[in-house]
């Protein structure tokens, strides 16, 4: 079949050139059975409501044109692999990947690169990824094939360099006009959107010299083969080397950083920054330790309702969900049902989940939901052996942070600068009495008996670091009346209680107590604090048949991410935040 004349039409250059080759595609389509319609399928291109042109897995691109750059919609040839030219290289328009059309023919690189057919498992290649975590100058002069993200991209002359990510690990990658790359094929390559997924074959080779901006200083790849994979919108909502600059930096020097409600607006390119990756990183690991910590010392991992037939500790904030024909609630903590574990002999148990707090503060360190990770365990005599149990736990988690995760710690430290996280062994242990002393002494006016203010807790966080050089501690026997109701009274003084809060930062990480384990006092306090004993009747209950001494607390993963990094909000160290104003994404 002869080639068809481009159409005479008032269009711009690439646009025209685009245009006609889509025209061409169709008909190469359309020819292959004879039948002018043979390659529709009646699918429709998602921006402009046309049909896009199919046979087999093939598509033909889309003729119509973006309104906000006016190129054409990027659809895959059928016929070529190709995607079709941008009619504009300013900063902010369509940058796509384009094909030399004049010089197709001389093209010998033409298999070597191109857009891959959409991955639907259609088979099982031999072809082994590497991490680019793992492109060391160990495997110099290795072939190997990566996939990434194009985190850059900067042409110069014959030859484009790209810098590929994978997480919070980038690598620098040469394309150049040579054996196995021609200039169409670094054009294409140079003309990929930012953020893009690729995979890359090349040659792994030793830097002359260090290469700055990138996690593998000491390699870089020589590129052999770019196919994209999946291919990214060309107008991003934030930009990631925006995202990472420091604060401070930007003031200095006037470039742009991102405000908060932009990152959480565009989470999901958010949470792709160095940054975010190893701040989540960081966090699992908290999970984990938590867990082989637990574990080793004999403990049993348990799951515990979040539905639940009355507010855990009497409290109105809690969400009200609807439960069939009646009302339910989302646990505020799964402090009850932890509680009658022990009472059914498992002695030592903990949990991860879920925990919901209706409350309307709109705080650097308040969440309607976060992840709890809670802790219940019997003891012999005294509750302070629980106490030194989770302090002991702590120490495990900072110590294994400090092992294991060196390299996200200085990641989240290039843009949020803080000093390292110092803690005791054993942990610091004071008095409510004594932190009341302290902070009276500091010039704070305050009862003995009133529970301490947001304020006030960071300024005890800084006397305490001034006095004792930790920023990890335990406060113990705080005044009952701002304890919860199954809070065990001191036997000394009843105005005190055998409960403790531990703090990280100046702020308060875990609160627990020992429980009341007598079913009369805790009739008594239940009814001191207004509760309905029949919506909590089944807890008094399962201290009726014998229950042993035993205490916990409640641990807010967020938090203790948020203050062993030294962030400044919450809202950084969770995934997805819900506050009283944020229900999305």
């Amino acid at each position: 079949m002869s080639r068809p004349a481009p159409p005479q039409q008032a269009l711009d250059g690439p646009t025209q050139a685009s245009r006609w080759k889509a025209q061409t595609c169709r008909q190469r389509l359309n020819s292959r059975d004879g039948s002018p319609s043979a390659g529709r399928s009646g699918t429709l291109c998602g921006l402009h409501s046309r049909e896009s042109w199919v046979r087999g897995s093939g598509v033909a691109w889309c003729t119509g044109l973006c309104c906000a750059s006016a190129v054409p919609c990027l659809k895959v040839c059928a016929g070529c692999s190709r995607m079709p030219s941008a009619a504009g290289r300013g900063q902010g328009q369509d940058r796509r990947p384009e094909s030399d059309e004049s010089s197709a023919a001389d093209d010998y690189a033409k298999e070597r690169y191109g857009v891959s057919s959409m991955i639907q498992s259609q088979e099982k290649p031999d072809r082994v990824l590497i991490r680019i975590k793992d492109l060391t100058v160990e495997k110099a002069d290795e072939v190997v094939w990566v996939r990434g993200r194009i985190h850059t991209s900067r042409a110069k002359g014959k030859q484009c360099f790209l810098v590929l990510r994978q997480q919070q690990f980038n690598i620098q990658a040469l394309v150049a006009v040579g054996q196995h790359a021609s200039k169409q094929m670094v054009k294409f390559a140079a003309n990929i959107n930012k953020e893009s997924i690729v995979d890359v074959e090349g040659v792994v080779r030793k830097a002359h010299q260090k290469i700055g901006g990138c996690t593998q200083q000491d390699v870089e790849l020589h590129v052999q083969r770019i196919y994209v994979i999946s291919l990214a919108e060309p107008r991003l909502p934030l930009q990631l080397d925006d995202a990472v600059r420091p604060e401070v930096e930007g003031e200095e020097d006037g470039r742009a950083t991102v405000n908060q409600d932009t990152r959480l607006d565009n989470r999901v390119i958010d949470l792709r920054t160095s940054t975010s990756q190893a701040i989540f990183c960081l966090q699992s690991g908290i999970c984990q330790l938590f867990r082989e910590t637990l574990l080793r010392k004999g403990f049993v991992e348990i799951q515990t309702p979040k539905i639940i037939s009355a507010a855990s500790e009497g409290g109105a904030n809690v969400f009200t969900v609807s439960y069939f024909k009646s009302s339910a609630y989302l646990a505020q903590s799964p402090q009850l049902y932890k509680q009658m574990c022990i009472c059914a002999d498992f002695e030592k148990v903990f949990c991860v989940g879920p925990v919901f707090r209706a409350e309307d503060s709109n705080t650097h360190r308040h969440l309607t939901e976060f992840v709890g990770l809670d802790i219940e365990m019997a003891f012999n005599y005294h509750y302070h052996e629980v106490v030194d149990e989770i302090a002991n736990t702590f120490v495990q988690i900072f110590k294994g942070l400090q092992e294991r995760f060196q390299t996200e710690i200085q990641t989240v430290n290039k843009q949020f600068p803080c000093e390292p996280f110092k803690f005791l062994e054993p942990t610091l242990r004071l008095e409510y009495r004594e932190a009341v002393a302290m902070l009276k002494e500091a010039g704070i006016e305050m009862g003995d008996e009133e529970d301490l203010s947001t304020p006030n807790e960071k300024l005890l966080g800084r006397l305490v670091k001034e006095k004792y050089d930790t920023d990890f501690y335990i406060l113990d026997k705080y005044p009952l009346a701002v304890r919860p109701f199954y809070t065990m009274p001191d036997p000394v003084n009843p105005k005190n209680s055998n409960s403790y809060d531990m703090f990280m930062r100046g702020e308060e990480i875990l609160s627990g107590a020992q429980r009341i384990h007598d079913p009369q006092l805790l009739t008594e306090r239940a009814q001191h604090h207004g509760i309905d004993l029949e919506k909590i009747k089944a807890y008094i209950d399962s201290f009726r048949f014998g229950a042993p001494p035993h205490a916990g607390g409640g641990i807010g993963l967020e938090r203790v991410t948020m203050l062993y990094l030294g962030l400044h909000n919450v809202r950084q160290t969770s995934m997805f935040p819900r506050d009283p104003k944020r229900l999305t994404p």
